[in-house]
């Protein structure tokens, strides 16, 4: 008796339930008596499928979101990367078997082309690559390009204070 292995959308179209957690010791960041909620693969690449076109979302953003939805302090890193994983190489197969890409899970909305995660599909970052370029909106002219930015900025320094670990340099005062 032979069994034939899974595909990525059999992976994604499992039927199983996402979870809540209280959690009793700290994990990848998450503090000992947070709720982590572990979603599914099918519920990640729902996500994706909302993103608008021309978007993207960083992992960050779409754990805190999902997590705030589900009424939980965060969302399990592990799982998610994994379902994220999923989600993008079951829209890999729907390309392979001749799906316009307007039809697949947009995982390039939520990927980033030089991440980890990339490096591990089987789409390359050039296609992530292209097709983010090919949903940017026409900019302005004259209008500088804004991406999304996933990391907080750091706080300003006051004016004329050096950047940490600068050496002072004397200015010459003007007139």
């Amino acid at each position: 008796m032979t069994t034939r292995n899974k595909t990525w959308r059999d992976k994604r179209d499992a039927e199983k339930q996402p979870k809540r957690v209280l959690l009793e010791a700290d994990f990848a960041g998450i503090k000992a008596g947070q709720r982590l909620f572990v979603g599914t693969p099918r519920l990640i690449d729902d996500y994706l499928r909302r993103i608008p076109r021309g978007e993207t979302r960083s992992i960050e953003r779409l754990r805190r979101e999902l997590a705030r939805a589900h009424r939980c302090d965060a969302t399990c890193p592990v799982s998610t990367a994994i379902f994220l994983r999923v989600a993008a190489e079951a829209a890999w197969e729907d390309l392979e078997n001749g799906q316009p890409v307007e039809a697949v899970t947009p995982f390039w909305r939520a990927i980033e082309p030089d991440s980890t995660l990339a490096r591990k599909l089987r789409a390359d970052s050039r296609f992530i690559e292209q097709q983010r370029a090919l949903e940017a909106p026409p900019a302005k002219p004259g209008a500088p390009r804004t991406r999304e930015v996933s990391a907080p900025r750091p706080a300003r320094r006051p004016a004329g204070s050096p950047a940490p670990g600068a050496a002072k340099r004397s200015r010459p005062q003007g007139p």
